[in-house]
């Protein structure tokens, strides 16, 4: 039987993407995305629940996202679930789930939204809306074959 990894998210970035490069010189962006449900509880009340989620970009991909998206910048992302796991310096084992993006658009400039433009969004909003970044790329822990970073991600994977 045959599996499927994909995800589709549509919200808004709680913080700045945070723009780093590992020592073979890829980029890699961060930033967690808060994504919102409505719905209604047993007792017919309208409640919300927000669920905040880690997506990794690479590339020139990450490169974009760094340039031109803020907090509460919204977002698509098209991409894949991928756990990781290491160690600590004191020992302790960790794991993280995150989303892998293959494609992130952005779904509307900021003259469009009423806030102000911003340094990072120096481009017209034309230019920010027709930004499509579905590249195929392989991430840096792709090509290693097994997506663990060994004992410290740190080195692999700056976050």
């Amino acid at each position: 039987m045959a599996s499927l990894n994909k995800v589709f998210l549509i919200g808004n970035l709680t913080r700045d993407p945070e723009l780093r490069y590992i020592p073979s010189g890829s980029a890699v962006a961060t930033f967690t995305v808060a994504v919102n449900r409505v719905f209604k509880s047993q007792a017919g009340e309208k409640k919300e629940q927000t669920s905040f989620i880690r997506v990794v970009v690479w590339g020139r991909r990450a490169e974009v996202c760094g340039e031109y998206l803020s907090k509460g910048s919204p977002v698509f992302i098209e991409g894949r679930l991928q756990s990781r796991d290491w160690e600590t310096q004191d020992g302790q084992k960790r794991n993280t789930l995150e989303v892998i993006a293959d494609n992130v658009q952005f779904l509307r400039g900021p003259e469009r939204s009423g806030a102000a433009v911003s340094p990072k969004a120096a481009g017209s909003a034309d230019d920010i809306e027709t930004i499509n970044l579905s590249e195929e790329v392989e991430s840096p822990v792709e090509k290693s074959g097994n997506g663990k970073t060994g004992a410290n991600p740190g080195e692999e994977v700056p976050f």
